[in-house]
């Protein structure tokens, strides 16, 4: 590869970075083929930041009401996946993939015992199958994601407790 290939490649992939902040995309794949066995693969992404929770006015409960109030909202506020010790996240965007292929049983089900090592599910990356493994043993209590979605880095995919 010359030297002006080489920088005409930087100036490309700078100028998709630049397209996918200006336009707010969170990932840009692009091929870009020169010849019969040259060609350049590109694939630029980021994390968008995460929006502020939408706040509700609600009118205040009467003073006597306000603790029996308190607790049962509490209880009922949805938990943060992400936020869970035993969470197992995405190191990578890509697609998840429940089973080694079509057809196939899944790696987990709920409620299944796993060893630390053992395949949790597959994140497809660029052509290329990752293995998430489990990262201590346990019991696989929720699995958030669904076969053949697409996942951002950190996103939650396995609660193991």
């Amino acid at each position: 590869m010359s030297k002006d290939t080489h920088e005409a490649d930087v100036a490309f992939i700078k100028a998709l970075a630049e397209l996918l902040r200006d336009n707010d995309l969170t990932e840009l794949q692009v091929k870009r083929d020169y010849g019969e066995d040259d060609s350049l693969n590109v694939r630029v992404s980021r994390m968008m930041p995460q929006a502020a929770p939408a706040v509700t006015q609600v009118a205040a409960p009467a003073p006597a009401a306000a603790p029996a109030a308190a607790a049962p909202a509490a209880e009922t506020a949805p938990e943060d996946p992400a936020a869970h010790p035993g969470a197992v996240t995405s190191p990578m965007v890509g697609t998840v993939y429940m089973q080694p292929e079509p057809g196939a049983p899944s790696f987990i089900s709920v409620g299944q015992q796993v060893r630390e090592g053992d395949t949790l599910v597959i994140v497809e990356a660029m052509k290329t199958m990752n293995h998430i493994p489990a990262p201590h043993a346990g019991t696989v209590k929720r699995i958030l994601v669904e076969d053949g979605a697409p996942v951002e880095y950190g996103a939650p995919l396995v609660i193991l407790e």
